[in-house]
């Protein structure tokens, strides 16, 4: 079976969680028989074609603009064109498959003209980000992901949560939505035995300070304030031996001007970004790990730390209990309360045995609920169950 498949972010492009997720499931499905060609945008040094892990990933070239929505509009112009150019050099192919809205217009387009169904997966709704649609520009989003959604065959959401929420926010029917999980590749992060952990680690902490840690972007629906507003009580229940450490790019001067207010500035670090071989050995020196988010269609986040053997603290919100069995694989708190984050970091943190149980629980459910080979075959069935549909249409 032949699959075009249409992605804005790809690795090296790595903005979100789809880039991760296209670059892991892909190579599953690969392994079963497809073939797979995946459209996605130029970047940097990046070669316009490759193979990679039996993937045939074409870059195509997207004219500069300052304007986000005018680069999105270019962005489907180039891949619309070169789609066709594959479907009539490379096909017939079988399924078109979307990620996200930014996709949408490219992907429907193609689905019309050679008349090939079109399978979307929603990863997160603008509806979701800000708890409704409040300006101009998120219901241009809005409008956009409800039309992608009303033109798929059948939707892909990667929980329970957002199968309700694209239900709610997008009006698609129930019953054309599938739940798959989101998935993670536990062998990649490495456990190092290989680096002197003990003056690594005295770059973010002393030695008597324990570390917990953010690691995201810094977007409001994160909801990063929430735990530095949660550190002075953890501070004073443990002596101050804490050092918050917040990892990821982006703008953190309201995050910096906050810590100082609340007088913990020097119980915090603020990184900046990290890249994946130095994250991977902070993680393996690291105590807690903790995403207090507002707004969590998935949270991979969760899976990484779980894969690092970190113990997780993270807020009710989306699809954060479903990956988060509480008290059992992790801590759940309630969603934007200070106090309720600041009792769960505690936990963790005064209670060593516990740390480690919910360690290798979490490690444990990662192959039972959260392998790339697994959701592949369930994405097979996806794939074949439309495949079949189309076969008893006429278009």
């Amino acid at each position: 079976m032949k699959i075009l498949v249409l992605s804005w972010e790809f690795p090296p492009r790595i903005v979100g969680g789809i880039a991760r997720h296209v670059a892991e499931l892909y190579p599953e499905l690969v392994k079963l028989g497809y073939e797979i060609h995946l459209i996605t945008a130029e970047f940097g040094q990046a070669s316009m074609y490759e193979v990679v892990e039996g993937v045939k990933v074409h870059r195509v070239p997207v004219p500069h603009s300052n304007d986000f929505f005018h680069w999105v509009v270019n962005l489907n112009l180039s891949m619309g064109d070169h789609g066709g150019k594959l479907i009539l050099e490379e096909g017939p192919f079988d399924l078109i498959h979307a990620h996200d809205w930014l996709v949408g217009d490219a992907a429907i387009a193609l689905k019309h003209n050679f008349k090939i169904p079109l399978i979307a997966t929603i990863h997160a709704t603008e509806y979701g980000r800000y708890n409704g649609i409040h300006t101009e520009i998120q219901g241009y989003i809005n409008g956009k992901e409800i039309l992608l959604a009303y033109n798929a065959w059948r939707i892909i959401v990667c929980s329970d949560y957002m199968r309700q929420e694209v239900e709610r926010a997008l009006h698609s029917p129930w019953d054309k939505i599938d739940v798959i999980y989101n998935g993670i590749r536990a062998e990649k992060k490495q456990h190092h035995v290989d680096f002197h952990a003990l003056n690594f680690r005295r770059q973010f902490a002393t030695d008597n300070e324990q570390i917990v840690y953010y690691l995201g972007r810094m977007t409001y629906e994160k909801g990063v304030p929430v735990l530095l507003n949660a550190a002075p009580k953890i501070l004073s229940q443990m002596g101050g031996n804490v050092k918050f450490v917040i990892v990821g790019g982006g703008n953190t001067d309201h995050l910096k001007r906050q810590a100082w207010d609340l007088r913990i500035w020097h119980h915090c670090y603020f990184t900046g970004f990290l890249s994946d071989q130095y994250l991977d050995r902070f993680q393996t020196v690291a105590d807690c790990a903790v995403f207090p988010s507002l707004y969590e269609p998935f949270g991979i986040v969760a899976l990484e730390s779980f894969a690092s053997r970190v113990p997780v603290v993270v807020s009710d919100t989306g699809g954060f209990p479903e990956v988060v069995q509480h008290t059992k694989t992790g801590i759940v708190t309630w969603v934007n309360n200070p106090d309720s984050l600041a009792w769960g970091i505690l936990e963790v943190l005064k209670n060593p045995g516990y740390r480690q149980w919910l360690v290798d629980n979490a490690y444990e459910d990662l192959q039972r609920r959260f392998s790339w080979p697994k959701l592949a075959k369930q994405t097979d069935q996806v794939y074949q169950r439309v495949v079949q549909e189309r076969s008893q249409v006429a278009w």
